[in-house]
């Protein structure tokens, strides 16, 4: 009867701790300063304790949430590496901006990023961050409670976000940046993946916002918790991650589905865990049987080109610029493979603390052209560009490395659309023109680029999804015809390719651009002359059929890169296309998986 008995309180001691696992569920979840929440705008002082600020060199970069007094959980794509350097969180802070008497700072004692995270697609974009060391619990700093993996959140659960990014898209928060909130029902994933892409949104995901738009979480807001109470508590269902622009209509906001992830979670937190609880959504979900009925609204509205008239020069015109796109050292180029010394003199590698994160081009003696979504902010600290190397790795004899003095990014860059992905590098002293290093050209403003002309791509991304570079990590290229616009919206997307961008690849599976050629160039030749076309910006996967790599299209942006560079100013070259442009006439066919109504909503990246 004893040993019953002890069976009977074991059973119910295991029944709670997988009801409610685990330490931190006598205070996750429950603000102590528990005001009513009325309505979407500024938070009430202590109503989401749980709210982190991650910050790097004292710039707020994303959101997180506290799950226990030495842990916080936010969003993989917010951090370019495992670097703890210049990182801090800040707990129990009302206001961006002034005083926060309630306001508890921790530096990052290590960053966890889920190891199969893909910067391209946002699967697995979560993130565990160490605090130095614990904090103490108050009314203003308190764990929330994370959602168990069986729980249920149907189509339509109510949902609060949480943050301080833009309060609209474009609009910065007013100071002093007092925290936001915003109420969002759930919206199942099979209406989700309707509306911005099939294939896009995985399992691994939950969307939530209203299908006539107004209220969304926006830029800044990255890594921050959407959560639903359930009895008093408050239990977090969402990381922040993705979406198409800001509170548009019919494009729901992504997050990461927090319950998908007990186990990881609790694999790195071995002592004092998170309080998971089971969340259940109660009736049928309206979600199970939804069926498509149409296809969203071009994310190109209201968004103008950057083609403001500038006198193009002739070749012949540029002075000591006849050494752009020009490479020293000429070569057949046979196929997709390393490269000699000398071919892509232009080539840059961008690195943060010594590591590559990104490519780049020069374009003169002082200036690298690379894509926005590569920096999170413009401070310069560890920033520095490798050039006129071949190998990432070991000894590179003809390599000149010049620290970054500015980082310039395009003032309407989006980093949910990579709407303007471009940036400006500033070298903090000239470099001197030789074999190895020399400026590429850059398409002008009127260039024309029609479908299925010959580029290349170089740079030293993955050779294929999830298939680093083996060491010593030579540069790589790759031959691309460009793909006209609207094929390439028809097979990724419509309204996700923009006139700002400019598609390439092979609509059979093999060649493309991957993870870490980012920001590098994407060019053509005419008459013997190199002309950059494109930035590596974004693609689904690497070498996927039906999915071209889409690229920042340079000759958009003449002006503004001639704005930032008063002298010495690159060679802009006009490219032509002969003849007429396949592309021009273009109808989405049927695709055999999609019906008519969904073609041309295949998925949709952001960074």
């Amino acid at each position: 009867m004893a040993c019953r008995k002890w069976l009977n309180v074991m059973m119910a001691l295991l029944s709670f701790l997988t009801a409610k696992s685990h330490a931190q569920l006598d205070v996750c979840g429950r603000p102590a300063l528990n005001a009513k929440i009325v309505r979407g705008g500024d938070a009430q002082e202590g109503s989401w304790p749980w709210q982190a600020s991650l910050q790097s060199l004292g710039i707020h970069v994303c959101a997180g949430t506290l799950i226990n007094n030495e842990w916080v959980l936010s969003a993989a794509h917010c951090f370019s590496g495992t670097s703890t350097s210049g990182w801090e969180i800040s707990l129990g802070r009302q206001n961006l901006q002034g005083n926060n008497p309630n306001e508890g700072i921790r530096t990052v004692g290590a960053i966890i990023l889920h190891p199969d995270f893909d910067m391209f697609s946002f699967d697995n974009d979560i993130a565990l961050l160490r605090l130095s060391s614990p904090v103490t619990f108050t009314d203003y700093v308190r764990p929330v409670c994370l959602a168990a993996n069986s729980s249920v959140f149907n189509n339509g659960t109510d949902s609060w976000v949480i943050g301080w990014a833009t309060v609209q898209e474009g609009v910065p928060l007013p100071f002093p940046g007092t925290l936001q909130e915003v109420e969002v029902p759930v919206l199942g994933n099979r209406q989700c993946s309707c509306l911005i892409g099939s294939g896009l949104v995985t399992d691994n995901m939950i969307c939530a916002g209203f299908l006539d738009g107004g209220k969304d979480a926006c830029q800044g807001d990255a890594g921050g918790p959407m959560v639903s109470e359930q009895d008093s508590l408050w239990i977090q269902s969402g990381i922040i991650s993705f979406g198409l622009g800001c509170s548009q209509p019919k494009n729901p906001g992504v997050y990461v589905r927090v319950s998908r992830y007990q186990s990881w979670i609790n694999s790195h937190i071995s002592w004092n865990q998170p309080g998971f609880v089971h969340f259940n959504s109660s009736g049928l979900d309206a979600d199970s049987d939804y069926i498509c009925t149409g296809r969203p609204p071009s994310a190109n509205e209201g968004l103008a080109a950057t083609t403001d008239p500038v006198p193009v020069l002739s070749s012949a015109e540029y002075g000591m610029f006849s050494v752009c796109g020009i490479p020293s050292r000429k070569h057949k180029i046979v196929g997709g493979d390393v490269v000699s010394e000398g071919s892509w003199p232009w080539q840059a590698s961008v690195q943060s603390f010594g590591s590559h994160v990104c490519g780049g081009t020069l374009i003169n003696k002082e200036w690298v052209l690379s894509a926005a979504h590569c920096f999170t902010s413009t401070r310069t600290l560890g920033w520095s560009v490798s050039l006129g190397r071949r190998n990432l790795e070991g000894i590179e004899p003809n390599e000149v490395t010049e620290t970054i003095d500015a980082i310039i990014l395009h003032p309407f860059f989006d980093s949910f659309t990579f709407q303007n992905d471009i940036a400006l590098l500033r070298l903090s002293s000239v470099v001197e023109f030789n074999a190895y290093v020399r400026p590429v050209c850059l398409a002008a403003n009127s260039s024309v680029f029609n479908n299925g002309t010959d580029s290349w791509v170089t740079g030293w991304g993955s050779i294929q999804e999830g298939v680093p570079l083996p060491s010593p990590k030579t540069l790589q290229q790759v031959e691309v015809p460009v793909v006209g616009n609207s094929q390439c919206n028809c097979l990724i997307g419509v309204g996700l390719v923009t006139d700002n961008m400019i598609c390439a690849g092979f609509l059979e599976r093999g060649k493309d651009a991957c993870q870490g050629d980012s920001g590098s160039p994407m060019v053509s030749e005419q008459d013997s002359i190199w002309i950059q076309s494109g930035i590596v910006s974004y693609g689904y996967g690497c070498a996927r059929a039906n999915n071209p790599g889409v690229y920042t299209r340079v000759s958009h942006y003449q002006s503004w890169i001639n704005s930032h560079i008063t002298s010495d100013k690159p060679g802009f070259v006009q490219f032509n296309s002969s003849g007429p442009d396949a592309d021009s006439n273009y109808t989405c066919p049927l695709h055999a998986d999609l019906s008519s109504a969904e073609c041309g909503v295949r998925y949709y990246l952001s960074a």
